[in-house]
């Protein structure tokens, strides 16, 4: 479990390098290259986010927006974001194992669910190994598809896009607590 002092901030360039090395801990399935989160994080550095430490840094966020049911395949670059969006994709959220359990990711999906709402109504990400039940507590439903499922093959066979509604937490003043 992750010491209180671990603190969401905005992700710099000078963070890709850890980024990396955190994905190839968390992610080692699922590799992309150094150019995919230098990328995101020039193109739309409000949904980028480290977890950082008195040890450096244990996680991070990869969010942008994007066109609804049509994620990006893994390991490719987007070229532009879209105008205008019709969701608000996650990427990506890894913490090292010594990170979890402490309420880190609890902490940042509820900073990224406010800043989405002002550029969706939706949340979408693709549910990789085994994670759907995890984002289902984070109100997240499956949207599979016959056509997204040509889309979702370099994520693997168990892969599962999922979208979350923002309007119902916009009524409700949500946040999330969850971990």
């Amino acid at each position: 479990m992750m010491a209180k002092t671990a603190t969401w901030r905005g992700m710099t360039p000078a963070d890709l390098p850890a980024v990396n090395a955190i994905a190839a801990v968390v992610h080692a399935a699922y590799p992309e290259d150094p150019a995919v989160f230098a990328e995101r994080l020039a193109l739309y550095p409000d949904g980028c986010f480290v977890l950082e430490t008195a040890n450096g840094l244990a996680g991070y966020l990869v969010s942008h927006p994007w066109h609804v049911m049509q994620p990006p395949a893994l390991n490719a670059l987007l070229g532009s974001m879209p105008q205008p969006a019709s969701t608000y994709y996650l990427h990506d959220i890894a913490l090292l194992p010594q990170a979890r359990g402490g309420g880190a990711a609890g902490t940042v999906l509820t900073m990224v669910f406010d800043h989405a709402a002002a550029v969706a109504d939706n949340v979408s990400l693709v549910a990789v190994g085994g994670t759907a039940p995890f984002w289902g507590r984070y109100r997240f439903a499956p949207h599979d598809t016959p056509s997204l499922a040509r889309k979702l093959q370099s994520y693997g066979k168990d892969a599962s896009y999922m979208v979350r509604s923002l309007s119902a937490d916009h009524a409700a003043g949500s946040t999330i607590s969850l971990e």
